[in-house]
């Protein structure tokens, strides 16, 4: 029997899945590491913190599931997206990796804008210049270390970090590649236009493959760190939306998912380029080759319940701890307790600004119809509801976009919560589903290397095969037609704050 490992570096940790070929899971485990924040706004981690966790997972599991490595055909790794590593000609790291979250390139995305031209940049990375991406990262270093650029050989994404540590190879994907704003997302390959505009030498980055595609295998030295076999393949893998896409089975036209976790995405699959000239949402090239994906980003989604709860909720907490029990399980149960829209209660989620739909770091959270009547579940309720609202809203702009899917998905830890499932179901108007896989994107890059090793025939094929689902909600008629209208005045308010948010950022 062959089998398939799964490596997925997130921002607090990295988790190792070994899987059998009908995507069960043999043995896992997670390893944890630091994020520095040496300014405000700042956020940076060490690629070796990557390393380290990946050889002591991937031992992990190998020894704890007997299993002989070389029948460990082939690997794939999944990343968190954007983040800046950058080698010396002797493969080194010259700093710590400049990670998603940081937000110092304010200057130089406004730059990128303009050397580029913002209408342009956009039909070329179907995106505007954040201050996520990897460019304006590159750009900072550039302006503010140019002793380190002048030094750089090598510029990767934290997975690939990973990739060259196994392999020994330099090399890339299509759906991380994207984030970076320097690919043609429409091409799938890098773009000399902006390379040139922005002065970036091509010879710093790796070679694009598709995620399927095979980029190397194991070298002997990694394979003496890890116990792994310098047999086992390595394919591209996927930025870690992509591989939750195919871990879900989000890989065909009509599919599409919801992952409410600290932040929130919706995320759809199409078979055809769509990019919104505004903006507003993300396309990138997906896992699938010939394929891309549209999503939109709520920046404050499970964060907004989680702030919430620790704000007004110390009751419940100590409750729960005593209960031995979720204390989300206890706040979720005051929230049923109040109606449909919260007794005329709106919540406006943007405690972190907002990227879909307003791109605005300015904006702020807002209770908006707050009056005596009020009670705690309204509070928490209404917070739900507009987080609800907000991922409605990037549903919206993507079926505008002619992406429209018949087929939702919930993922992450707000999925876990079956009155928000339900509220979600109503928000949108259509049925919700759930799998039985909690992997993600482990999954989905085992599934990737799974075609690469030539186990399946195509990832569509593959998904089909091994992603199974679990339960299926529908909107309750009544809730839904009242969510309809609550939802138009929801969306009313952000125009009529906006200029305010402004003011207020100035005060």
């Amino acid at each position: 029997m062959k089998y398939l490992l799964g490596i997925d570096l997130g921002t607090s940790g990295t988790r190792t899945v070994l899987f059998d070929p009908d995507g069960k899971v043999v043995a896992a485990k997670t390893a944890e590491y630091p994020l520095y924040q040496p300014h405000n706004g700042w956020a940076e981690q060490e690629p070796e913190d990557w390393w380290q966790a990946a050889v002591d997972t991937i031992g992990h599991v190998v020894r704890e599931s007997g299993v002989d490595p070389r029948d460990i055909a082939a690997l794939g790794i999944s990343g968190q997206m954007h983040g800046l590593v950058m080698l010396d000609g002797r493969g080194e790291p010259l700093r710590r990796c400049i990670i998603w979250a940081d937000q110092r390139t304010g200057e130089e995305c406004a730059d990128i804008t303009k050397a580029v031209g913002a209408k342009r940049l956009i039909e070329i990375t179907a995106n505007p210049a954040l201050t996520g991406f990897t460019a304006s990262k590159i750009m900072w270093v550039k302006k503010h270390e140019p002793e380190v650029y002048g030094r750089c050989a090598h510029i990767l994404l934290p997975k690939d970090y990973l990739r060259y540590k196994l392999t020994g190879d330099f090399a890339t994907e299509v759906s991380d590649a994207s984030g970076m704003q320097l690919l043609d997302v429409p091409g799938r390959r890098w773009s000399d236009e902006v390379l040139g505009k922005l002065g970036i030498e091509r010879g710093l980055l790796a070679r694009v493959y598709e995620s399927p595609e095979v980029t190397g295998h194991v070298s002997e030295k990694a394979a003496k760190a890890t116990g792994l076999s310098e047999s086992t393949l390595v394919v591209g893998g996927a930025g870690d939306n992509a591989a939750a896409a195919v871990g879900t089975g989000t890989v065909e036209d009509g599919k599409a998912f919801t992952t409410v976790g600290t932040s929130g995405v919706v995320f759809a699959h199409t078979d055809k380029l769509a990019i919104d000239p505004r903006g507003r949402v993300h396309t990138f090239c997906c896992a699938v080759p010939g394929a891309w994906h549209v999503m939109g980003v709520v920046q404050s989604a499970g964060l907004s319940k989680r702030w919430i709860r620790d704000t007004c909720c110390e009751k419940e907490i100590a409750e729960a701890e005593k209960l031995g029990v979720d204390a989300y399980d206890l706040v979720d149960a005051l929230a049923q307790d109040s109606p449909p829209g919260a007794n005329r209660l709106i919540y406006l989620p943007y405690l972190m600004g907002e990227r879909t739909p307003h791109l605005d770091p300015d904006c702020r959270g807002v209770f908006f119809g707050l009056s005596a009547m009020h009670k705690k579940g309204d509070l928490i309720r209404a917070v739900m509801e507009g987080v609800s609202y907000s991922l409605k809203d990037s549903l919206d702009i993507l079926e505008g976009m002619g992406v429209v899917p018949s087929d939702m998905l919930l993922t992450g830890g707000g999925a876990k919560s079956p009155f928000w499932r339900q509220l979600l179901s109503d928000v949108f108007g259509s049925p919700v589903k759930t799998i039985k896989s909690a992997e993600g994107p482990a999954l989905g890059v085992a599934i990737l290397a799974g075609v690469g090793a030539g186990l399946y025939k195509s990832v569509p094929e593959a998904c089909r095969k091994l992603v199974k689902e679990e339960r299926v909600l529908s909107p309750d008629p009544e809730k839904a037609a009242y969510y309809k209208k609550g939802h138009r005045l929801y969306r009313a308010l952000y125009p009529a704050l906006k200029d305010a948010f402004k003011e207020l950022a100035r005060l």
